[in-house]
């Protein structure tokens, strides 16, 4: 989306308001004095009164220039300049200014500073995104590209085997299929990291669809089945069952969720029996297409969508530490006001 631009049009600086507004308060003893030798009808040389008052204007009037263009002027200058450096690429600009002036341009700065460095993450953010998709890609689209051309160019005087034939087709299909899970999971992401509408939801109608969904699993609610949840229908079978996807693909056969309630948070712990998560593991768990089952059609994206969803609820996600012998993951979302 292009930005909307500013009418173009004549419009004063802020400077020259400023100084407008103190000369023009600089005049007014100036008048008052004219008026009243005027009135008067006084003639002569200005008394040493007169001449004082005057002084005391001018010095005052600039002193209130000065203190003026350093509180406001300068400032907004300054911040003007690194949006515009910023704009052209040069990040170094975000960095705190040298003078704020106000409180309310310290506010302003530190919002800019805020913005600024979300948008240089998520410009960071888009651009390894687009590297590990197009790795993601390239990689079954390559076997597809080399099983189709072995097929078409099959000799006729030394035909390829049925087994051969049916083993690069089946190839084929797999990689098709990878593909497919690959642009499921990215519209899933997607959908995650956009504004998404307000709801709620009953936490035991989601364990009662993890239960249809991964019979395999023994689910329990552990009495938190009456818990409700502020997350849309929708977005919550999405987290869950990803995590309880991630829990039966790691050998778990039990998943335990367990939500309390604090002050405004509501916490859900959902932990499973698997075979645990990998010291080096540990701190990758997030990162997008990061997976140790691709050969066994991992995405590497569940839990990419789960904190991205969450995130766009106002909720957030943790790995708890845990054995071998299990994960646990910790869930945060506000209560439902």
């Amino acid at each position: 989306m292009r930005a909307p631009k500013v009418k173009p049009k004549w419009r004063p600086p802020l400077a020259l308001i400023v100084y407008a507004v103190l000369l023009t308060v600089m005049t007014l003893p100036i008048i008052t004095i004219i008026w009243f030798r005027v009135v008067r009808a006084a003639s002569g040389a200005m008394a040493p009164a007169e001449i004082a008052t005057l002084a005391a204007v001018v010095i005052l009037t600039l002193i209130v220039a000065y203190v003026l263009t350093r509180t406001l002027t300068t400032p907004i200058n300054a911040l003007i300049a690194r949006t515009e450096e910023i704009a052209r690429g040069g990040r170094s600009a975000i960095r705190p200014l040298e003078i704020y002036g106000t409180r309310e341009v310290a506010t302003l700065s530190q919002s800019f500073l805020d913005l600024a460095g979300k948008l240089v993450d998520h410009s960071d953010y888009v651009r390894s995104f687009a590297t590990h998709v197009s790795h993601e890609l390239k990689s079954p689209l390559t076997s597809i590209k080399g099983a189709a051309e072995l097929l078409r160019d099959d000799d006729e005087s030394n035909p390829m085997s049925l087994g051969q034939r049916n083993r690069f087709l089946a190839n084929i299909i797999a990689d098709t299929e990878r593909l497919d899970r690959l642009l499921s999971r990215l519209r899933e992401l997607a959908k995650a990291e956009l504004p998404s509408e307000q709801g709620s939801s009953s936490l035991g109608d989601i364990i009662a669809q993890l239960k249809m969904q991964f019979r395999p699993l023994a689910i329990s609610d552990e009495g938190s089945a009456d818990k409700m949840l502020s997350l849309p229908g929708e977005a919550a079978g999405i987290i869950f069952a990803n995590l309880a996807e991630n829990a039966f693909q790691n050998g778990a056969t039990t998943v335990a969720i367990k939500a309390s309630s604090e002050g405004r948070k509501m916490t859900i712990q959902m932990r499973d029996n698997g075979h645990g998560i990998a010291d080096g593991n540990r701190d990758r768990i997030f990162e997008p297409f990061f997976s140790t089952r691709r050969d066994n059609g991992g995405t590497g994206m569940g839990l990419g969508i789960v904190r991205a969803m969450l995130a766009s609820h106002g909720g957030s996600i943790e790995l708890l530490d845990t054995s071998k012998d299990g994960t646990a993951f910790r869930i945060v979302l506000p209560c439902i006001a």
